[in-house]
């Protein structure tokens, strides 16, 4: 069987340099080795909120950062879940491969549960690393780039593929998870980099929203500057990124700004990564939302027609 890719995101926000180091420059790359999947995944989005909030915008924005980092939809197909009916048909038979215990130990669960808005946890928040099993099996996913976060999710797609193997008979492949090059990158106030907590950097970010963000990152008092996660793990976050975005060792940045102390980081910072976001932006803007709306319409239609493809074998399999 060949390998096919299956990533997505949840259309909540702009993507940042966490989702670009963590899993969209690993997408880039595997798009021209590998047939792809991208889903942009709307229904998920009320796991963990009551409304999902302006998820027309946000959708169009998400498939405009995926196309400014190089995701080609010639040779990706790029979907959203709401579209594609067979995903919730497959979500079905899937539950019924995993315990509640299972799903209840889940850590990302957890992790998301804690930072819910929700008053009280849906019974959504358990069930969708089981939805994303559905999204990675319905075009027989084999490789899931996904930030460390995320592993349990793959680990769950596993086990929902090889049970329904063992119960059914052959259907599904073991997917694979892909690592970025770095999985957590750390927010500008020392916690994960997240959408909801407000302490990243868009991909999206204005030259000058950039700075303004880095200017009010967290240090600390010492001026020589050092890396050292341990004890400095604000100033060593700066380092990382702007490491990250010159290609460069944290390290020897470190060295460079000597006693320059924090003001001197955040300017390489601030230039690092602006620089590193200029072909983004360019690349952004050549398209419209127009441009954005047309490709997922057509996206749309070319993974439906997958999905109904692997519905019927799951039927078949079942006796249904």
């Amino acid at each position: 069987m060949n390998d096919v890719v299956l990533t997505g995101d949840r259309p909540t926000g702009p993507l940042h340099l966490g989702h670009y180091f963590g899993s969209l420059a690993n997408r880039v790359m595997l798009q021209d080795k590998y047939p792809m999947y991208v889903l942009i995944a709307d229904y998920q989005v009320i796991t963990d909120r009551d409304l999902p909030g302006e998820i027309q915008r946000h959708t169009t924005g998400l498939l405009l950062d995926y196309l400014a980092v190089g995701i080609d939809p010639a040779k990706a197909t790029v979907f959203r879940h709401s579209a594609i009916p067979e995903l919730n048909q497959l979500l079905l038979p899937f539950l019924s491969l995993v315990s509640v215990a299972e799903l209840r130990r889940n850590p990302t669960v957890k992790d998301e549960i804690a930072h819910s808005s929700q008053a009280v946890v849906s019974g959504l928040m358990f069930t969708y690393p089981v939805h994303q099993a559905a999204d990675i099996l319905f075009c027989k996913g084999t490789l899931v780039p996904v930030g460390k976060d995320q592993l349990p999710h793959v680990e769950v797609t596993r086990t929902v593929a090889r049970r329904f193997n063992e119960r059914y008979g052959p259907v599904f492949p073991l997917p694979e998870a892909l690592m970025g090059e770095q999985p957590v990158l750390k927010g500008l106030d020392g916690g994960k980099m997240s959408k909801s907590r407000g302490n990243a950097i868009a991909l999206s970010a204005t030259e000058d929203e950039t700075a303004a963000l880095i200017r009010k990152a967290r240090t600390d008092s010492e001026r020589l500057i050092t890396f050292d996660e341990e004890r400095r793990p604000e100033v060593a976050n700066l380092l990382t990124l702007a490491g990250l975005c010159l290609g460069r060792s944290p390290r020897e940045l470190a060295d460079e700004i000597g006693d320059g102390g924090a003001a001197q980081l955040k300017r390489v910072a601030t230039e690092a990564v602006n620089e590193f976001l200029r072909p983004i932006r360019r690349r952004r803007a050549e398209y419209t939302e127009a441009d954005a709306r047309q490709i997922l319409a057509e996206g749309n239609v070319k993974a439906r027609e997958r999905a109904v493809r692997t519905l019927d074998e799951v039927q078949a399999a079942m006796g249904f």
